[in-house]
């Protein structure tokens, strides 16, 4: 997981995967989630970010890994 904060857009988008998005879709005003081709979430994106969520308290964890589902 790779979250970055674009201050000049003043958005913070949050990486999933290292796969392109090619479908995007708004899920609550200015939260996007993007999908590659086959469906699969690879990032989020949260537009005014800081109004929305404490910057100052995210941060990454050690999450356990899992298998890929198959499709």
């Amino acid at each position: 997981m790779k979250p970055h904060y674009y201050p000049e857009t003043d958005s913070l988008y949050i990486g999933l995967a290292d796969r392109p998005s090619a479908d995007t879709r708004e899920v609550s005003n200015g939260v996007l989630l993007g999908f590659d081709e086959n469906g699969d979430l690879v990032g989020i994106d949260i537009d005014a970010a800081p109004g929305r969520i404490d910057l100052s308290t995210l941060e990454a964890g050690l999450l356990p890994l899992r298998a890929r589902r198959s499709a």
